[in-house]
């Protein structure tokens, strides 16, 4: 009895230890125990190492849920805020509980709220589309915010009209499209710099170069690049057409749009200061026909890499010109059981999972890398189309075969530059590597 009760256990150690190396709840977090953050100051363009560790630093599972201890600092760099945000990204010390079995509410839907409601896979926080401010008919004036007078009902009560963070708070978004609240930095949106759009809406990344989490490739599945508070996973822009996964890659698109209105009832009229989209109650659901258009939660039940047996999936929704598209990631409800999943502590046995940072010789040279521009003249960027899930080393030598110059593409990143305004006009060779393989590509130097 106690030999067929010890083999029972090994096999239930062994089911454990297997669904740890496949549960995309626990194997997609970005994990990093030596390399510091950095941010930017307005009117200083170089970025300064804030000494902060970036992504996440544990991740420690049980047979129902997984742990995340995180600083909540990204490895791209943060800020400048340029509309006066006196706050910088700080530590956030947090661990974060999110369940490996999340379900279904078949209640009445629960909102969404103020702070964080999900995690990126870099540990940095997901809001929705809110920043606190709302309209006020008592006084027929903006309220809540810096500088604002209060809202009726204190911080935190729903208005009848309430702003929509992204249009408003363009200004102090910085080129990774976050900025932070009392030191909490977060994305309310699709975590892709404002330069990788096709439509490019904001100037700051001409002025303080950043990246973003990943960037959008039309001909790709979008990465898994976070879960909501409800434990659901969250992918990027793109996904399969069909929710069995056929039909090819598309765009995946919100069920919302504008409402048809002149007029707010209690609220503003529609103008150039309070345009359509100014507010969230602007915008209503439509139900489409279609698979790629998501529900009233912004997600659907589908296929994805990750979950080849189907999952309930929020996606960070954009337009045709890659601009946020409302709910831009959750919202306005949430689709499962929601929990603060903020905790002080672990209270349960856990499992620390280390992760690995090998990956195969042919799915390295299989990465999808731009090496730009080649010819170069001043700058030579090296990108990766997706999500850089490890370091990659980027080395270049002359022709006597000397390094030149060394670079880093951080994990949770997608784009690196080189500076080649020192360099003589030549050939010189460029090696990537993460460690284990490398790949070699000729670049050309040519200055008039």
């Amino acid at each position: 009895m106690k030999r067929i009760l010890l083999s029972y256990f090994s096999i239930l150690m062994f089911l454990q230890i297997v669904n740890a190396q496949t549960d995309p709840a626990i194997i997609s977090w970005l994990q990093n125990t030596t390399n510091t953050g950095s941010y930017y100051t307005n009117g200083n363009s170089t970025a300064i190492d804030n000494g902060i560790l970036y992504n996440c630093q544990q991740v420690e599972y049980s047979n129902d849920y997984v742990y995340v201890s995180t600083n909540g600092i990204p490895s791209y760099p943060t800020g400048p805020f340029l509309d006066g945000n006196p706050s910088q990204a700080s530590s956030q010390n947090a661990i974060y509980q999110f369940p490996l079995h999340p379900i279904e509410n078949t209640g009445a839907p629960t909102s969404t709220t103020a702070g964080t409601i999900g995690v990126f896979i870099n540990g940095v926080s997901l809001y929705d589309y809110r920043d606190g401010v709302a309209w006020n008919p008592n006084t027929n004036t903006i309220c809540g915010g810096p500088g604002n007078d209060p809202c009726p009902g204190g911080p935190g009560a729903t208005q009848d009209w309430n702003r929509d963070a992204i249009p408003a708070e363009r200004e102090g978004f910085d080129c990774s499209k976050g900025h932070p609240a009392m030191g909490n930095y977060h994305h309310h949106q699709n975590p892709s710099a404002f330069k990788l759009d096709i439509n490019v809406v904001s100037t700051i990344c001409n002025l303080y170069d950043a990246d973003g989490l990943y960037s959008i490739n039309a001909n790709e599945h979008s990465p898994l690049i976070g879960f909501a508070y409800d434990g659901f996973p969250i992918y990027g822009a793109y996904g399969y057409q069909n929710a069995d996964g056929t039909g090819g890659i598309t765009r995946i698109k919100s069920g919302y749009q504008l409402k048809n209105i002149t007029t707010r009832t209690n609220g503003p009229d529609v103008s150039t200061t309070y345009f359509l989209g100014y507010f969230r109650e602007d915008y209503e659901f439509v139900d489409h026909s279609t698979e790629d258009y998501l529900d009233e939660h912004n997600g659907r039940f589908c296929i994805t890499p990750e979950y080849p047996n189907g999952i309930y999936a929020y996606f960070a929704t954009v337009d045709e010109d890659w601009n946020s598209a409302y709910p831009y990631v959750v919202g306005p409800t949430f689709y499962g059981i929601y929990e603060n999943r903020s905790v002080n502590s672990i209270n349960e046995t856990t499992t620390t999972y280390t992760g690995t940072t090998s990956i195969a010789e042919a799915a390295f040279e299989a990465l999808d890398l731009t090496i730009f521009p080649n010819p170069a003249t001043d700058l030579i960027a090296v990108q990766i189309n997706g999500l850089a899930e490890q370091d990659f080393k980027i080395d270049l030598f002359d022709q006597t075969g000397r390094i030149i110059s060394n670079n880093v593409l951080n994990q949770g990143s997608t784009i690196s530059y080189i500076d080649t305004q020192k360099f003589y006009n030549g050939n010189y060779m460029m090696r990537i590597s993460n460690g284990e393989h490398s790949i070699l590509k000729k670049i050309i130097i040519m200055r008039e």
